[in-house]
């Protein structure tokens, strides 16, 4: 007996078109920021890094958006879990790629996730709504 599983897929041109909105919302606020989007797996679709960004941010975008990717809900959700849970406030913070600050949205179509937008080079506040702009963008703030 066979099982299939459809799973939607982030298209690069959607990811790349919320890359160019991202940074189009960190003009609008003066800064410069890295933007990242990955697919499901964490694998990089799209990358802008603005001129003059902070040189670290670039890796720090990446992460944030492998680990949206990869656990499904925002990386400033990390700071509540991890309040809550002294084990894994001990066990998780340690590992590679892990980033348990603001900036980092999965990318959700119709409640499955189908990759995360990541963005560093702000606050972490400016560098989620650069993330969500580019949700936005792509129509998939909401879902």
């Amino acid at each position: 007996m066979s099982v299939t599983v459809m799973q939607a897929n982030l298209h690069w041109q959607a990811a790349h078109k919320a890359a160019l909105a991202a940074t189009a919302h960190a003009e609008q606020l003066g800064i410069r920021i890295h933007v990242s989007v990955v697919d499901r797996a964490g694998l990089e679709l799209a990358y802008l890094g603005m001129t003059d960004a902070f040189l670290h941010s670039a890796s720090i975008a990446r992460d944030k958006a492998y680990t949206a990717a990869g656990f499904g809900f925002a990386t400033s959700a990390w700071l509540g879990i991890l309040d809550a849970n002294p084990a894994m406030r001990l066990g998780f913070p340690p590992r590679e790629r892990l980033v348990v600050f603001g900036g980092g949205l999965p990318i959700k179509a119709d409640g499955q996730c189908i990759g995360g937008i990541g963005v560093s080079g702000g606050s972490e506040a400016e560098d989620e709504a650069c993330a969500r702009a580019g949700l936005v963008a792509i129509g998939l703030a909401d879902s």
